[in-house]
């Protein structure tokens, strides 16, 4: 990475050519996700939607939707995106005397699973089940409910998964207790991409009277259209009986800017759980729907921009291009010795690694695949995999890399390479 020697204030304030040029030369180092090469953390429709998302953005960089009585125009964009993603999560699809649904913007993915943790907690508590709230979900199920869990005092109580990668719901009702707030299920699970068996944990909810949660924070804009594709039948969103809550990041398979997520709530009253709001202060009423009080404007509007630009069809094409993309890549892994999938992925998002033989170490696979053409993979363990988050904006160079990855790994296999460094890291401080 480019070094500055003055990590002081400069005396005196640069134009701004030379500010843009010193970030062209801290970036020097970062990942060419534009070029198709990495398969983690962004997602891409191409250049003419990045365009739009930045002018979107641009034009609302200054606002703030902490109080959206200033800047109504964000709390209407905020009211149509939640709309039009309920009826994508199958909010119109349930019974027609079904209570009302609400929900609400966050940050991110980790913003909405900790929101949905924080609520089932109150719940919990403010119907007198429990005043020690636990939470029973998979090994698979995302790092942010662990985070939650140490926020919010809910004991989470993992389950390993079974060897497809889905969820243990025996494992399940094996740990649930009258102190459980909650279950989750994943749509689709980020470290293997398989949809958990959503009716039966939902069900088990619905018969054991708490709340369940469904993070589709990663499968939620890429579902629905994969679904009418046909490339996807399982049942998980909320049409599905007993499902309570369910999350959705507008800036993963929306292919919007980050960062933007929506969490749904079935019932409107179980929702009003989720703001917080006081007067116990100088400054009058104070109200937020989620964590963060100052709101940035900017990836609001670019996501209400992304969602309208691209409209059904556009996405149902984006996936489509998602799905030959990943299966394409399945082939190449299924056909190559050495490596294999790791359980067994239901959408566009996929584990591979050694196939147990020893011929082909996993992280010797990944930094040969960076060495080669720049490919970049996240690190898994347990078991040691690549993780492949694979969007539209791959299909233009999967054959480049599936001839890589062939070659590569026969490569190795001859070789007899290991990797010295094991470590794997997906978040950092």
């Amino acid at each position: 990475m480019a070094e500055f020697a003055d990590h002081r204030l400069p005396s005196h304030g640069l134009d701004a050519d030379a500010v843009l040029s010193r970030l062209d030369e801290l970036a020097v180092d970062d990942r060419d996700w534009r070029g198709g090469r990495v398969f983690s953390l962004v997602y891409s429709a191409g250049d003419d939607v990045l365009d739009l998302l930045a002018r979107a953005a641009n034009r609302f960089s200054a606002e703030n939707a902490l109080n959206t009585m200033a800047f109504p125009s964000l709390g209407w964009m905020q009211h149509d995106i939640v709309t039009i993603t309920a009826g994508l999560l199958g909010a119109d699809r349930r019974p027609a005397d079904s209570p009302k649904f609400r929900g609400y913007l966050t940050s991110g993915g980790t913003e909405s699973l900790l929101q949905a943790t924080k609520t089932a907690r109150d719940w919990g508590r403010g119907t007198g089940r429990t005043t020690r709230p636990n939470m029973v979900l998979a090994t698979s199920a995302h790092a942010a409910f662990e985070k939650a869990s140490h926020y919010f005092d809910v004991e989470a109580r993992r389950v390993p998964v079974l060897a497809d990668g889905s969820a243990d719901v025996a494992g399940f009702a094996d740990r649930v207790d009258d102190d459980t707030v909650l279950v989750v299920g994943s749509a689709p699970s980020y470290p293997q991409g398989v949809i958990d068996p959503i009716t039966d944990i939902a069900a088990l909810a619905q018969e054991r009277g708490f709340l369940c949660h469904v993070d589709a924070c990663l499968g939620g804009f890429l579902l629905p259209f994969l679904g009418t594709l046909g490339h996807v039948t399982k049942a998980w969103d909320l049409s599905v009986p007993g499902v309570t809550s369910i999350s959705a990041d507008l800036h993963k398979y929306g292919y919007a800017s980050k960062g933007v997520s929506i969490i749904i709530y079935g019932d409107a009253e179980l929702g009003r759980l989720q703001p917080f709001v006081t007067s116990n202060w100088l400054g009058g009423l104070y109200g937020s729907p989620a964590m963060a009080g100052t709101r940035p404007g900017g990836p609001i509007a670019a996501g209400w921009a992304v969602l309208h630009h691209l409209g059904e069809d556009g996405y149902l094409h984006l996936a489509e291009d998602a799905w030959q993309a990943a299966a394409a890549l399945r082939t190449t892994i299924d056909s190559t010795a050495g490596i294999s999938l790791r359980g067994a992925p239901d959408a566009t998002v996929l584990a591979f690694g050694d196939d147990g033989s020893g011929a082909v170490d996993t992280f010797a696979l990944g930094d040969a695949l960076a060495d080669r053409g720049g490919w970049y993979f996240d690190r898994q363990t347990p078991p040691d995999s690549l993780h492949a988050t694979v969007h539209a904006g791959h299909r233009a160079v999967i054959a480049e890399l599936c001839a890589d990855l062939a070659e590569v790994a026969g490569e190795l296999a001859r070789s007899g390479t290991r990797a010295d460094d094991r470590s794997t890291r997906y978040g950092t401080v």
